[in-house]
């Protein structure tokens, strides 16, 4: 088996290079964020993020392995193109919803994850439902992002693609370990820029290939496969809009995002990092894009590549190595595929930690140990990091079908929790019953409609569905499948919104006209000794600008007196000056 030292070189240069600057950021930040706990400091760093590495690590919140290749995928793909590489416009997009709408209340707050004000408002047991799909999207996508990995490193060099995998993982898991969200932070520094320089030292040496047409004719015309910018027919426009929806709406609740917006200086700082981000997505898609767009105009005949061109042997999703690898020369394409390969093991850092942050603050510390000790929790995010990390390398490595989890789990990102996180932040009044109501909505609604890459047929046809076939080019097998062109994504979503409404303001109804008697509240959700209180104070947005932690009082009921001290934290609104810690603990 043959090993092409100069690729082994670049890729054990970049790796080292992600390894030291993970190393150096955790020892330069020891001592940030004092007066903060230990295992805050890992979540959420010191929440002195700054603008230079905030807008950075904010951008690699999507911008990674699985976002390069998948731009420049799409975009060579016969019949899609340009026209459906919808994730550059539609991330870039959730991040301007994200610090418009979501940035500043979060990050108001003080909250340390995602999950807490859900915990805050529904209680610890709904927290911990809205973990399931929360955690499913941070391992799956992990997963992905290294499965991705050991494809692009099967082109670079002829090794056993396992180890190269683990290898890689195992970087990233210990300087996760060692350093936490500071290390995450500034190897994502490191991330951009090798993907950035990687990838655009190489463009012009692929475009000025022999085998290369200009790309501008390619653009309109059919030369060796249909025009790279692609088209949206009108049986396909709802489809489109669906998936553009689930980019852009489904994007924001990811505790990846909110890791960035909780580590921010201040709650503004957050909403320019998202601005900021939303421009880094745009900017770093345009290499991926023209990749694709050389792809889909070289006679692949000319090239060392061979006579079938990549969609013909089923490995559309591998075209930006094999463009690096093939019209590049050789010391261009190895440092252009060592630095992407070193960004696509440095991206599943981010997700990793966040599945970890989860676990340990909202169901090991708020929901079984309220009163156990700092330390305590950070070992159990070391633990848990290890695990997920592992889990996440073994799926990478053992399920075929780890995109087809990964799509299915983003899904239910999109169509429960958005819709939870929506009503927690925005909505009046809503409780806890509204919350299982949506919850299973939404799940129900989603999952009825199937999901071809799993291969799980649907049990909800929605109006447009039609039968398709899909061919494996190496084998000649034919898949048929059931597609939905109905926008059922967002359908589930605005259905489960609306039932968490009507469930809340049904069960308040109900139980506070005594029409149902108070014993069966089983969640505690509507009756207690403060309930009209709690209902009318459970939004947890004011307003006016300046939000102050005593409106979020009321709502301690859901949780009891210990669990809600810990959503309070000393260090946080240093834009919001009237907000203080101290005024929500005098209440009680």
């Amino acid at each position: 088996m043959a090993i092409h030292a100069a690729g082994l070189v670049a890729i054990v240069i970049f790796y080292l290079l992600i390894l030291f600057v993970g190393i150096w950021a955790a020892w330069k930040n020891k001592n940030s964020g004092v007066g903060v706990d230990r295992s805050e400091s890992i979540m959420v760093g010191g929440r002195d993020i700054g603008l230079f590495v905030g807008g950075f690590t904010m951008t690699a919140t999507w911008v990674g392995g699985g976002y390069i290749n998948g731009t420049a995928e799409y975009v060579y793909l016969p019949n899609f193109g340009l026209a459906w590489a919808q994730a550059p416009f539609g991330y870039a997009l959730s991040l301007v919803v994200g610090g418009l709408f979501f940035a500043k209340p979060m990050r108001s707050r003080g909250y340390v994850t995602m999950l807490d004000p859900f915990q805050q408002l529904y209680g610890k047991r709904m927290g911990g439902l809205l973990f399931i799909p929360a955690l499913m999207g941070e391992i799956f996508w992990s997963a992905a992002i290294l499965s991705a990995l050991g494809a692009t490193l099967s082109v670079i060099v002829d090794i056993n693609i396992n180890m190269s995998v683990v290898i890689s993982a195992l970087i990233a898991i210990f300087y996760t370990l060692v350093g936490g969200l500071y290390s995450v932070a500034y190897t994502d520094v490191v991330q951009l820029f090798c993907i950035f320089l990687g990838l655009w030292i190489s463009v012009p040496f692929a475009m000025s290939n022999p085998a290369v047409s200009d790309i501008t004719v390619s653009a309109k015309e059919v030369i060796y496969q249909s025009p790279w910018l692609g088209k949206i027919d009108s049986e396909d426009k709802w489809l489109w809009a669906d998936n553009f929806c689930l980019l852009m709406l489904g994007g924001i609740p990811w505790q990846v995002y909110f890791q960035r917006v909780l580590s921010a200086s201040s709650a503004t700082y957050a909403q320019v990092l998202s601005f900021l981000a939303a421009f880094g997505c745009l900017v770093m898609a345009v290499p991926s894009v023209l990749i694709g767009a050389i792809g889909a105009s070289t006679d692949w005949n000319q090239t060392t590549y061979g006579s079938i061109a990549p969609k013909d042997k089923d490995e559309s999703d591998m075209i930006l190595p094999i463009v690096l690898q093939h019209l590049c020369p050789p010391y261009i394409s190895f440092f252009g595929l060592g630095a992407v390969s070193a960004a696509v093991m440095s991206s599943a850092d981010s997700s990793i930690l966040s599945a970890s942050s989860m676990f340990a603050r909202n169901i090991y510390q708020l929901a079984f140990r309220q009163s156990a000790s700092d330390n305590e929790i950070v070992w159990v995010m070391r633990l848990t990091i290890f695990v997920f990390g592992a889990l996440a390398t073994a799926m990478a490595l053992l399920t075929g079908s780890v995109y087809g989890l990964w799509y299915l789990s983003s899904d239910l990102v999109y169509v429960i929790i958005f819709p939870q996180l929506l009503s927690v932040l925005f909505i009046k009044g809503t409780n806890t019953y509204g919350s299982v109501a949506a919850y299973i909505f939404g799940l129900v609604l989603r999952i009825g409609g199937g999901e071809p890459y799993l291969k799980l047929p649907p049990f909800i046809y929605y109006p447009g569905w039609v039968n398709q076939e899909r061919i494996h080019h190496l084998t000649g097998d034919v898949e048929h499948f059931v597609q939905q062109r109905f926008p059922f994504k967002s359908v589930s979503m605005v259905a489960s919104f609306l039932a968490n409404m009507a469930f809340s303001y049904l069960t308040k109804y109900l139980f506070e006209s005594g029409m149902l008697s108070h014993k069966y509240d089983f969640l505690d959700a509507v009756v207690s000794k403060h309930s009209k209180e709690i209902m009318d104070k459970a939004t947890l947005v004011s307003n006016h600008d300046n939000i102050i932690l005593s409106e979020m009082a009321p709502v301690k009921q859901a949780l009891g007196e210990s669990l809600a001290g810990t959503f309070t934290n000393t260090e946080i609104l240093s834009d919001d000056g009237v907000s203080s810690p101290e005024a929500f603990l005098n209440e009680n």
